[in-house]
């Protein structure tokens, strides 16, 4: 309230009343030269301040996230389409429980997941370049100054990243890409990935006999110097009988050279050692009809008859060893069959899980920012200088209207006196703090 009695300002010397504001601006206009001189300082000032102030560049991406894929799916989408046409409203709720809705708001939470910012953390070591004791709070300085935003009408996911460094924003931005694709190949959990994994654990298992059957065939060939029995029961039965032709032969030339020379002739004594070599020959190709044991086929170099030992095993025992080389030969060819399916189910499996896989489309890579996206200097200059000097407007008035005030007034009594109290206070906790220093 104004007074008539107040300072003697010619303004309030009218007759009629006036508006505060126009009362207000006559008093502003006094002091005109005082707010301009303010004004000049306080630019001057918001220059500085906001020179000051660090520069940020903005990187940008762009992205449209996978659709959701599969015959149900495209299934249901149609159903809900069709809803969408027949019934109106219902057809939102169809498309809604049939599963036609799009990834987008899937894909901005992966964005803003934990797993996304700790390993961007971890990879530009941004605890240190923000200052940050601890990782949480780098997170939040990263979350703070990354923006993802999603279009309802195309679906398409902007991420922004602001760094004091170009090249780091641009850098942080391609890794929130690179971190989204790793992550959404890490938890697919689709058809194709669950296949892949149950055939590629099988086909170890398969491998693995395959092996062990392989193993059986060398150790059992080893032991009975078994390489192919078929060719080597040819090969023996061939050999059993031109030893039994050529004793054919020479016991006819006995039974001749004893008929003209007698029993002891030289002659007749050596058909006789030549008959016996034979048949010796012929016994060890035919070998006995016992059981055969791993010591009976192993050959010592050492031995006079080392160069008497045959590589086959004896004529008798190859039906012996006929029954369990065809048991490993059926195995390792059973494990070889079911190894090569699923070999070729393995990199079927594989292909389709890379088709199924959704993979992030980027449309705009980001870039290193030529201009920097904050602090818009002009305008903070200029709204510092424009707030400054309003403050300054407002004290003026204030201190006018406060001269206005009589002493008398139990309003002006009762605020000087809490300033006065406040005033005090403030002595005394310097006093103090001042002893105690």
């Amino acid at each position: 309230m104004q007074t008539e009695q107040a300072a003697p300002i010619r303004y309030e010397e009218l007759e009629a009343p006036t508006p505060n504001w126009v009362s207000n601006s006559a008093l502003l206009w006094d002091h005109r030269r005082l707010l301009l001189r303010f004004a000049a300082v306080a630019l001057v000032l918001s220059i500085a301040v906001v020179f000051l102030i660090p520069k940020r560049y903005e990187s940008t991406a762009c992205i449209m996230p996978p659709e959701n894929s599969g015959a149900s799916t495209a299934l249901f989408a149609a159903l809900a389409g069709r809803s969408m046409s027949e019934l109106g409203g219902l057809g939102t709720l169809a498309g809604t429980l049939f599963g036609a809705r799009t990834t987008g708001p899937l894909y901005v939470d992966l964005l803003r997941s934990g797993t996304v910012s700790g390993n961007l953390i971890d990879r530009f070591h941004l605890q240190q370049v923000y200052g940050k004791r601890y990782r949480t709070d780098a997170a939040k300085k990263l979350a703070r100054r990354t923006t993802v935003t999603e279009d309802k009408r195309s679906g398409v996911i902007s991420i922004k990243v602001e760094d004091p460094d170009p090249s780091r924003a641009r850098d942080l931005a391609q890794g929130y890409l690179d971190e989204l694709n790793l992550l959404v190949i890490r938890t697919n959990t689709s058809s194709a990935h669950q296949e892949r994994v149950f055939i590629e654990h099988r086909l170890a298992s398969a491998e693995n006999d395959l092996e062990r059957a392989q193993k059986d065939m060398s150790d059992f060939a080893s032991t009975h110097t078994t390489i192919d029995i078929k060719e080597q029961t040819r090969a023996t039965v061939d050999a059993t009988a031109r030893l039994q032709g050529q004793l054919i032969v020479e016991q006819s030339e006995l039974d001749s050279l004893k008929q003209i020379y007698g029993d002891e002739n030289v002659r007749v004594r050596s058909a006789r050692v030549r008959i016996a070599d034979l048949q010796r020959e012929l016994t060890k190709l035919s070998g006995t009809s016992a059981p055969l044991s791993a010591d009976d086929n192993q050959v010592n170099e050492s031995s006079p008859s080392f160069e008497r030992a045959s590589i086959y095993p004896p004529l008798r025992q190859l039906p012996r060893l006929a029954v369990p080389y065809a048991d490993i030969y059926r195995r390792i060819r059973v494990q070889e069959a079911v190894f090569e399916m699923l070999t070729q189910q393995y990199e079927i499996a594989r292909i389709q899980e890379a088709k199924e896989i959704p993979v992030v489309r980027v449309i705009d890579s980001p870039g290193i920012p030529e201009k920097k996206s904050f602090p818009p200097r002009t305008l903070f200059a200029i709204l510092l200088a424009i707030l400054s000097v309003t403050v300054a407007s407002a004290w003026i008035i204030i201190q006018h209207r406060w001269e206005q005030v009589l002493m008398q007034d139990p309003r002006k009594a009762l605020s000087l006196r809490i300033w006065d109290d406040l005033r005090d206070a403030w002595r005394q906790l310097h006093k103090v703090f001042g002893e105690a220093q």
